[in-house]
């Protein structure tokens, strides 16, 4: 017995030094590629940026533009930036510099628990926000920032006088969701940067990067400002080692593709896209960002004509995680702390979709085809076509054909399930193409009591779908019909 008890003893320590040997990474891409996606970002589907520092005292950008840009565009030459330069001078007058916003920077009505209870009640997986955009303010208390600088120029020494970040990432966490956080490689006027970058990298950016993780062990890192210089210059090789082998956060972290000027869709645990139509399919993680209008960060210039609807970002998560991506919805707090209301009311109406149908969107893969066209029979309501124009859904038309109306249904999947969510309400019947299904399909519609009839033909599936009244609809906007054991025929 003993020997059999000392077998099994040093049996589980070779395990567990095999264990701890394939979890060290080198400082190469080729085996820091290698360090699986964590599954928790492949599950969560929907996450929140938060745009928040010194530029949202100015708060304004030429519409269309970023508003974060401010600093670098007042100070940029040229006619195409005129507008910015003349606003801040109008505004501000000729003598005020970015850094005299600062002091103005008080996040007075901040309240991280508020923030952090809005982002749950929207259905949101996790939390994202801008540690230092390429201004170099940071909302920590960042020795690094204020020493390179040579000023005050983080959120505990000037401004607000708080950790704003460690306020948010608490709040987060009590809301049980995942917290990490935005950072800049570059800032564009730190006197390191502007005379010697490689004396940035290893007394500034190094540090910095190493302080800001070890105080918040974050469960997801955006990088960016990383164009200038490739990854070796950045020393990221080095520096995600570290993170993936000593870090507290090596266990649960999740790192995008920005990390040097070649590094884009070649390098990190996911792709990112941004204002565009994300990627065509999940043979890698990614994620699409974009704000709620056309900035990140808050811009007063922008009216409520510029701003996107609720519906528009329910179809676009619909449509991303149908082709296996995740949507990373921005907002842009004000300078006071407070977010703004329209913003707020947009991602509650997201909530309210996702309560009746988040079983469709987390936790689920791609079903192997996208979406597809089908036609409805005297649908109760015309909602129109819908077309893929970057990573939105337009109405591009509103006649119905013969007097059917067409939708689009996107579809995904988890094991035992495929999902069948239907632009606008399908009709009377929602007919499928393309499907497997068992002998007697088991289907339901989300939010709605009961088994539904359905009848299969070969590889098509007829679903009727109960008559509902206006006010008996489980949700608006999107449908969500549920097949148990049921395949999509990939496309070709």
């Amino acid at each position: 017995m003993k020997q059999l008890l000392h077998g099994l003893i040093l049996g589980l320590m070779l395990t567990v030094t095999i264990n701890a040997q394939v979890q060290k990474y080198e400082p190469r891409w080729e085996s820091l590629d290698k360090r699986p996606t964590p599954e928790w970002f492949l599950d969560a589907k929907f996450g929140v940026f938060i745009h928040w520092g010194v530029y949202a005292v100015p708060g304004w950008g030429k519409v269309g533009e970023y508003s974060e840009w401010y600093w670098n565009r007042i100070m940029s030459d040229g006619p195409r930036w005129a507008d910015w330069r003349e606003f801040h001078r109008r505004t501000y007058g000729e003598n005020f510099t970015y850094m005299d916003f600062a002091p103005m920077f008080k996040a007075e009505l901040y309240d991280a628990k508020q923030w952090a209870s809005l982002f749950r009640r929207a259905g949101v997986k996790y939390v994202v926000p801008t540690s230092k955009h390429h201004d170099g303010f940071a909302i920590w208390p960042s020795a690094e920032a204020s020493r390179t600088w040579g000023r005050p120029w983080n959120s505990m020494e000037i401004g607000p006088k708080r950790d704003l970040l460690g306020e948010l990432a608490e709040a987060t966490r009590a809301e049980g969701l995942k917290f990490g956080f935005y950072y800049s490689l570059y800032e564009w006027f730190n006197p390191l940067w502007k005379t010697d970058r490689e004396r940035y990298v290893r007394e500034h950016m190094t540090p910095q990067f190493k302080d800001v993780v070890t105080r918040y062990r974050p469960s997801i890192i955006f990088s960016d400002g990383e164009w200038d210089m490739p990854s070796k210059d950045w020393r990221s090789e080095e520096l995600l080692a570290w993170l993936f082998n000593e870090s507290p956060a090596r266990e649960d972290v999740v790192i995008n593709d920005r990390w040097g000027k070649e590094s884009r869709h070649k390098h990190g645990g996911y792709w990112t896209t941004e204002y565009a139509a994300g990627l065509k399919d999940g043979s890698h993680p990614w994620e699409e960002s974009r704000g709620m209008a056309y900035s990140y960060g808050v811009n007063r210039a922008e009216r409520v004509d510029d701003y996107k609807s609720a519906r528009e970002f329910i179809l676009t998560l619909i449509d991303l995680v149908s082709r296996g991506g995740n949507l990373l919805l921005d907002i842009g707090p004000y300078g006071d702390g407070t977010i703004p209301p329209l913003m707020e009311e947009r991602l509650l109406e997201m909530g309210d979709w996702l309560r009746v149908n988040g079983e469709a969107i987390y936790g689920t893969r791609t079903a192997g085809r996208a979406a597809q066209w089908t036609v409805g029979k005297r649908a109760t309501q015309e909602y129109g076509e819908f077309k893929v124009k970057y990573n939105l859904m337009d109405e591009v038309g509103q006649q119905p054909r013969d007097g059917k109306a067409v939708k689009q249904v996107f579809f995904t999947r988890k094991r035992d399930a495929l999902y069948a969510i239907s632009v606008g309400w399908p009709g009377k019947e929602l007919v499928l193409r393309g499907v497997k299904t068992p002998a007697n399909p088991v289907v339901t519609l989300l939010g709605h009591p009961g088994n539904l009839k359905a009848t299969r033909k070969g590889e098509t599936l007829t679903i009727t779908t109960p008559d509902l009244g206006p006010d008996q609809a489980p949700c608006r906007y999107a449908f969500t019909f549920k097949i148990v054991g049921a395949q999509a025929i990939p496309e070709e």
